[in-house]
């Protein structure tokens, strides 16, 4: 444990911010920048600061304008995933091993799918991707169960009326992370529909996460793949 960090405040008062830079030892993972309503100059300040004081950042909801900008500001320290709207900074030290399946109902959930793909391959695992097989053709599923099945969690990413994971989770023992989507017509306000459809899932074994929160169903992904990989 580096005592320097220990020393430290646990977090940094910026005014319009308060950076929590004792996250990663309480909770595993780092802070991340949610960059959107932010306006640029504040998302370049608290990367900066949080980049120098833990080595490497997260940042969620990046558009293309912004990403420029912090490439300008950091040069040669930027990984950009322009689908996924995420951007880090600097270097993730921790690799832990697993496998996490990705699935998709429909192509127009992809960025958030993205979004969760990314952090868990960020982190060393393995990501098995499986789009377009949602329950309006619900017999493209099948031929992906063994993928399915040989993995440590799956991700499912749906919109509309958000069917898809509890169809999932009635055909797998593999701990499911559904994530609604604002992807649909107008019934579907954007996302809510999708959201208490996976809430009134009868299907157990099935964890949601916020709608278009592929960050925090990564994080999750990730939780349950470092604590089986402790007690073993």
């Amino acid at each position: 444990m580096d005592k320097k960090k220990l020393r430290d405040q646990p977090f940094e008062e910026m005014g319009y911010a308060k950076l929590d830079h004792h996250r990663a030892m309480r909770r595993g993972f780092p802070e991340a920048i949610f960059c959107s309503g932010k306006t640029r100059g504040q998302v370049l300040e608290i990367a900066d600061r949080i980049l120098k004081a833990q080595g490497s950042a997260i940042l969620t909801k990046v558009n293309e304008k912004l990403a420029s900008a912090l490439k300008k500001r950091f040069k040669g320290k930027v990984e950009h995933v322009p689908m996924a709207g995420l951007v880090f900074l600097g270097k993730t030290t921790e690799r832990l091993t697993g496998k996490v399946a990705v699935v998709t109902a429909g192509t127009s959930d992809i960025p958030i799918a993205e979004e969760a793909a990314s952090i868990c391959e960020r982190f060393g695992v393995k990501v098995e991707r499986i789009y377009d097989v949602g329950v309006a053709g619900v017999h493209r599923v099948i031929p992906s169960l063994p993928i399915i099945n040989n993995s440590d969690v799956v991700i499912v990413v749906a919109g509309m009326e958000g069917a898809l994971p509890s169809v999932i989770a009635g055909l797998t023992d593999r701990p499911v992370v559904a994530v609604p989507t604002s992807i649909g017509y107008g019934a579907n306000f954007k996302g809510i529909a999708a959201l208490l459809g996976m809430l009134c899932s009868c299907s157990p074994g099935i964890a949601i996460v916020n709608i278009d929160n592929g960050f925090g169903a990564g994080v999750f992904a990730l939780s349950i793949i470092r604590l089986s990989r402790s007690k073993n």
